[in-house]
């Protein structure tokens, strides 16, 4: 099993530097950021930019795995993000993992003017916009003059350059994908680009009906990626262990509940919040000196 944590991007950077290094320090495997605009409750609080804060933590850090629980085309288009996101992984030193979804439908839907779009029109963006990531962060094809070019129903580019630096990683290879998705044509986009699977569960329900549900996606992935001819074995799952209406971070008997139950599940990697002073995912952080004794 390996560990996770997310640092939400709310902290002036000399409080943030200190979490960021904290989480490698505690011998986390991977700590990740939210890539909203804003985000449901806290809204009203101050919120920093997710790539410049993963830039600064990757330059500060020398192990742990930094990257986007998760990033969405509800403010991204794939020619900038590819480049930014190749970016932070240079800085890294290739320790950039890109969680990936369709977008909610909250307050990052609508601040740029989008119209509300059907649950159809959400995965057919969202599919457009994997498949352009993907071509373009593995680079032009090598010896290639050209640039990167598409043309679809939600993203255009033309002649867009990569063009990977000597320390980057080969041509034609790119960061991994975790890729947030419970339903059938979602993981089908696992199967077919995910190097890893995120879920948080079903939404509106808690305790014992939330771990069912995980459960049953969980079952949902295997039919899925296997009718797809791949094994589901290869592909990494994550889990964030805060979305059943627990904490997992409140005590430590929580979180070794919940990251039993998760391993009995068959997942991989467990990700957890950060905690805050108050609000969602409150509590007190001498709880990560006792858990990082149970990660070492």
């Amino acid at each position: 099993m390996r560990f996770g944590i997310v640092i939400l991007p709310q902290d002036p950077w000399p409080v943030a530097r200190r979490k960021w290094l904290g989480a490698e320090q505690y011998g986390f495997d991977h700590a990740f950021t939210y890539d909203h605009l804003s985000w449901r409750s806290l809204a009203d609080e101050p919120w920093n930019a997710t790539i410049p804060t993963l830039t600064a933590a990757a330059a500060v850090t020398e192990r742990i795995a930094l990257g986007t629980f998760v990033s969405s085309p509800n403010s991204r288009h794939p020619v900038p993000f590819a480049k930014d996101v190749a970016t932070v992984d240079d800085v890294s030193g290739g320790r950039f993992l890109l969680g990936i979804g369709s977008g909610g439908t909250g307050f990052d839907a609508s601040v740029l003017g989008q119209p509300e779009y059907t649950p159809r029109e959400r995965h057919a963006r969202f599919a457009e916009f994997i498949t352009d990531l993907d071509l373009l962060l593995r680079g032009e094809e090598p010896g290639s003059t050209d640039g990167i070019s598409f043309t679809g129903e939600w993203y255009t580019a033309h002649n867009a350059r990569m063009v990977h630096s000597a320390a980057s990683a080969p041509a034609r290879s790119r960061v991994p994908f975790l890729i947030a998705a419970n339903g059938p044509r979602g993981l089908g986009l696992v199967s077919r680009f995910g190097q890893g699977w995120v879920t948080t569960g079903q939404d509106g329900v808690e305790g014992e009906e939330w771990w069912t549900s995980v459960r049953g996606l969980t079952m949902r992935l295997d039919d899925v990626v296997s009718g797809a001819g791949r094994d589901p074995a290869t592909i990494d799952r994550y889990l964030s262990l805060d979305s059943g209406g627990t904490y997992s971070l409140q005590s430590m008997n929580a979180f070794e509940d919940a990251v039993g139950r998760a391993a009995e599940l068959g997942f991989t990697d467990v990700i957890s919040h950060w905690p805050r002073e108050h609000g969602i995912y409150a509590g007190d952080e001498s709880i990560l000196d006792t858990v990082a004794a149970t990660l070492n």
